[in-house]
């Protein structure tokens, strides 16, 4: 099985050593395996799809302000 290392900062290692009972590289595998199917279910979703990269940019930058403007009017 390949190995792959990953950088924590001191901060995180620090918390992580507190909980010895944990298998930090299952926890790892299992978030990579998750990426990866979310990945997957993502690329059969678009993989139709008309949409240049400056089109989704531009469809993601109206949802982000309309988001930022809803919290704005909920936090009045």
């Amino acid at each position: 099985m390949p190995t792959i290392t990953v950088n924590v900062d001191d901060d995180l290692k620090e918390q992580m050593e507190k909980h010895p009972e944990i298998n930090w590289s299952e926890v790892t595998r299992q978030a990579i395996q998750e990426k990866i199917e979310t990945l997957d279910v993502m690329d059969e979703l678009t993989s139709k799809s008309d949409l240049t990269e400056s089109d989704v940019a531009e469809i993601a930058d109206k949802i982000n302000e309309s988001a930022r403007q809803r919290v704005e009017e909920e936090s009045k």
